[in-house]
């Protein structure tokens, strides 16, 4: 139908008045209609020819059209049928991109295993780097931030857009509010920066809350450093179970079976770090030499 998309709130209006389509707030359907913040996202990602693209959430194409003008191919997941129809006649003929009718997730601590092939099939056919750039529905945007980082994938960048809370903790320093697993976990395997924060006013429908656009970049030496990151991740997950306990009593009342206090009190003590204190008030670190030391915590 076109190659372009220049998604504004009258176009959207239009659009989905003339296909019968409305946003759905349970899914996180909330659509930007700043053409200047949707440039910057394709900028930040700094694409080249060589980049297999990951959208989740095609929306009406707008992003992904761009995409695939500065990338070797992009593969865009939309869970909802009747914005997948719509994407797939906007971008009826447009080279390079895959579009799926999906969900990304298959469920909070996986990626659905068939994008994760075509990703796979796709990077074995010539492009070397994975993106993920995105106007991350908020619905999914820990899961599919967190899982992909996992992954085993060669991910080089995430430029993604998220609600503020989720930006704020992505990015929280040790002893913050917004400071959590999620935080720990990233920080631990990526470099991450706010690039720039969004009021409600720059998508459609408004949201209730502030957003902003997030670049995350998987570094392979962290990911090194951290050596097993999934029974890292499981270990986190069940450290902050009760995150206003402290870290005498998280360890010794585990998630999976109690465990005696004076063990827990003489692995403390010969990491030194006092049991009085809450895994938040760790760095990241503290948080890698503690999984260490309780590594049998994790089944």
């Amino acid at each position: 139908m076109t190659t372009s998309v220049r998604q504004t709130l009258s176009y959207l209006q239009k659009l989905f008045e003339q296909h019968g389509l409305r946003p759905k707030n349970k899914l996180g359907q909330n659509f930007l209609i700043d053409l200047n913040l949707i440039e910057l996202i394709v900028r930040s990602a700094e694409l080249t020819k060589q980049d297999l693209v990951l959208e989740a959430g095609t929306g009406t194409g707008s992003l992904t059209s761009q995409l695939a003008d500065a990338a070797g191919h992009v593969v865009s997941v939309e869970v909802d049928p009747g914005y997948h129809a719509l994407a797939a006649e906007i971008l009826d003929g447009k080279p390079g991109v895959t579009l799926l009718s999906a969900d990304i997730l298959k469920n909070k601590n996986e990626l659905n295993p068939d994008v994760m092939s075509l990703l796979r099939e796709r990077l074995g056919s010539g492009l070397s780097r994975l993106k993920l750039v995105s106007n991350l529905p908020y619905v999914v945007a820990t899961p599919v931030v967190s899982n992909l980082l996992l992954a085993d994938l060669p991910v080089e960048r995430m430029v993604v857009t998220v609600q503020w809370e989720i930006a704020a903790r992505l990015t929280a320093p040790p002893g913050c509010k917004d400071y959590s697993a999620l935080s720990v976990l990233v920080q631990s395997l990526a470099d991450v920066e706010i690039l720039r924060r969004l009021g409600p006013s720059v998508f459609w429908p408004r949201p209730k809350v502030e957003s902003a656009i997030v670049s995350v970049r998987p570094s392979a030496a962290k990911r090194a450093h951290v050596g097993d990151v999934t029974r890292f991740r499981f270990f986190l997950r069940d450290l902050y179970v009760h995150r206003r306990k402290n870290l005498r009593g998280a360890l010794s009342g585990w998630p999976s079976g109690r465990r005696d206090k004076s063990v827990v009190d003489s692995r403390l003590a010969a990491l030194g770090i006092p049991g009085t204190i809450r895994a938040e008030e760790l760095n990241i670190e503290d948080h890698l030499r503690l999984a260490q030391a309780f590594a049998d915590l994790v089944g």
